[in-house]
């Protein structure tokens, strides 16, 4: 029965994860959206961190090689819920969003590999922008859409304690960027829109050592490479005259222009290296540190008139978990796990407000608790961050975010047995 409620589960999932909007932030104006960074619930709740983290019941999308520790099938599906406040220097307000983070399943390969596959959101545009700061001459930018990727990560044991991985992935989706413009001396509206089919493929190489100590005490190491990578962009490009109805609707006048667009979006190198020590089902402490070369914006399609343009970027994690005791027969809390960390991030995005480039940097602070269910290994994972990403200087838009966050993750060590009694 669980299996058939799974995989419906996991129909549903994906459906929604197609057709949702996973942002509301005004920085998915800038390039293919706000990306979103490939890690569950159980290590964004610990600042991001776990390219060197080696776990036998749960998945790990920052490095490939850790599928080779998966002893039980493990299914994964975990979501967010995230409030807003944007500030600039002048005003306030407030939105949220919500959406599916990604779904997942992972499982063992004979006792020295593993393989997972799963649909995850890439990156995300939701903004509304209003500039009306001349009554005479309003402008609101709009944009939805996004990108999603579907991947299939393997890992294996080369000898005692080294595991190495790949990860292969297929990126698509579907953005749409608009601009209104209307002027009080001008009979009719402007509308300039652009619409983008987003397509391409990304490769990921992974490494892990662990190295058993004095005191029973573990040493990980880990390293993932994600490689550069080509996007193509196919699309069209619009502006035309119009006028609205008296309920709102749009009544086009005349098309200015309607083209075709086709360009390459390069999405570079990115690398992860991290170390951690720990205690095994006891305690971790670890740290991460992700570098990554700036993205090429000088295709018309995402440079935006000069806009804004791409840095190197870079983000340091730190995190952990403890689990008091976790075959505690007398206190559900001894056995669940608590987690907590923080990051740092640049961006790489630099915006350009009166003549000068501002780089965009983004920080949170992350606690979470994993509650054991009464299933095998199962839990659920409930995660929650606070942040601060961007500033208002420069008169740019500062927000303040706080992100609710849950997972499931269900284990379960029969599913490729055959049941000889139903």
């Amino acid at each position: 029965m669980i299996k058939r409620i799974l995989l419906g589960l996991l129909v549903l999932s994906t459906v929604t994860i197609l057709a949702q909007r996973n942002s509301a932030s005004p920085y998915s104006y800038f390039g293919i959206g706000e990306n979103f960074e490939a890690v569950t619930v159980e290590n964004a709740s610990m600042g991001g961190i776990g390219v060197a983290i080696k776990d036998t019941h749960h998945l790990n999308f920052t490095n490939p090689a850790a599928n080779a520790d998966l002893r039980v099938a493990t299914y994964g599906i975990g979501g967010s819920l995230t409030f807003l406040t944007l500030k600039d220097s002048e005003t306030s307000q407030t939105g949220n969003s919500t959406n599916l983070r990604y779904i997942a399943l992972g499982f063992p390969i004979g006792k020295k590999a593993g393989l997972s596959v799963g649909l995850q959101p890439f990156s995300s545009v939701g903004y509304s922008l209003l500039d009306n700061k001349d009554p005479n001459d309003v402008t609101l930018f709009r944009g939805e859409g996004g990108t999603n990727k579907i991947y299939a990560s393997f890992g294996m044991y080369i000898v005692d304690g080294l595991s190495l991985g790949i990860e292969t992935a297929f990126i698509f989706g579907n953005i749409e960027n608009s601009i209104l413009n209307q002027r009080s001396e001008v009979a009719f509206a402007t509308m300039q829109k652009e619409s983008l089919n987003i397509r391409g493929g990304q490769f990921k190489l992974g490494a892990q050592y662990k190295r058993e100590l004095k005191n029973k005490l573990d040493l990980h190491t880990g390293a993932s490479l994600t490689l550069g990578s080509d996007l193509s962009a196919r699309g069209n490009e619009e502006m035309y005259s119009l006028t609205f109805s008296s309920g709102g609707q749009e009544i086009p006048r005349g098309v200015l222009f309607d083209r075709s667009v086709n360009g390459d979006i390069k999405i570079p190198l990115k690398s992860v290296f991290g170390v951690g020590l720990g205690k095994a089902n006891k305690w971790y402490v670890g740290i991460n540190q992700e570098f990554q070369n700036a993205i090429n914006s000088n295709n018309s399609i995402i440079s935006n008139g000069g806009a804004y343009k791409y840095g190197d970027s870079n983000r340091f994690s730190l995190g952990g978990y403890y689990i008091p005791k976790i075959n505690s027969i007398s206190s559900y809390w001894d056995r669940v796990t608590y987690r907590a960390g923080l990051r740092f991030e640049d961006t790489g995005l630099l915006v350009k407000k009166n003549n000068d480039f501002t780089s965009i940097k983004d920080f949170g602070i992350n606690v979470g608790l994993g509650l054991p269910l009464p299933r095998q290994m199962s839990n659920v994972n409930i995660g929650f961050e606070y942040g601060q990403k961007g500033t208002t200087a420069n008169n740019l838009i500062k927000e303040n975010y706080f992100n609710i966050r849950l997972s499931l993750s269900l284990n379960d060590i029969n599913w490729f047995q055959k049941r000889k009694i139903d």
